[in-house]
């Protein structure tokens, strides 16, 4: 069985345990006690930025409600360590029905791979737009982080659909438990293509260690204020 460190979440993996002993699916050996020193930083943090932040998600949210109709959250499933599934959210950024209108903009996608983006999105609203590029609609993920689903630094969390699009190398993402920034934050974010993205999180897991996820969590700040390749 596997230890579980304080506050994790508890669902199954969906990953057969005989694939998930595959070496394209493990990584870099971390003990015990170096994951529970990093559940209980994100803990700390989380809890730490969901109280001092507050008072900006009030602000946020009456911006989205006063600037285009429809909830303030928007909710997705995505997979986390062991393709374990989790409700995503973040800060409506498109407009209600976004998703139904995906199809008519396949042909506009600006990723390659399993990956759809645009960077003008015709779905995103005024609010919307300016909460991407200052990536303030990220933030109710601290609950996720909180909650054990996600940590502040790992691989992003993958939708389902993008997933059965993986070769079977792409999905040692799923090994660890995905996160708010990584390296793909820092070093670009969407103008860098799909294959690169999946290097630069292999490299991430190869390399992890609770000093790699400090320096990290130091370069996300510039990378944000910059809007480097926000959309």
């Amino acid at each position: 069985m596997e230890e579980r460190c304080p506050g994790a979440a508890g669902a199954g993996p969906l990953i057969d345990p005989a694939e998930s002993a595959d070496p394209a699916l493990s990584y870099a050996p971390v003990t015990f006690y170096q994951r529970c020193g990093k559940r209980l930083f994100d803990l700390a943090g989380a809890a730490a930025g969901l109280i001092l932040l507050s008072p900006l998600f009030l602000l946020v949210a009456l911006a989205i409600k006063l600037d285009s109709p429809g909830p303030v959250f928007y909710v997705s499933t995505r997979l986390g360590r062991r393709a374990r599934p989790f409700p995503f959210v973040k800060f409506r950024s498109m407009v209600r029905d976004a998703e139904a209108r995906r199809a008519q903009l396949e042909a506009l996608n600006e990723m390659d791979g399993p990956v759809f983006k645009i960077r003008e999105d015709p779905r995103m609203t005024r609010v919307g737009r300016l909460l991407r590029r200052s990536s303030l609609d990220e933030l109710p993920q601290l609950w996720s982080v909180l909650r054990g689903q996600m940590s502040f630094v790992g691989p992003r969390p993958p939708i389902p659909a993008e997933v059965e699009r993986y070769e079977r190398r792409q999905r040692r993402r799923l090994a660890v438990t995905p996160g708010i920034t990584c390296l793909w934050q820092i070093r670009g974010r969407n103008r860098i293509g799909f294959e690169e993205w999946m290097r630069l999180d292999a490299e991430y897991i190869d390399r992890i260690s609770f000093g790699l996820d400090l320096k990290i969590l130091l370069l996300t700040l510039p990378a944000v204020l910059k809007g480097e390749g926000a959309s």
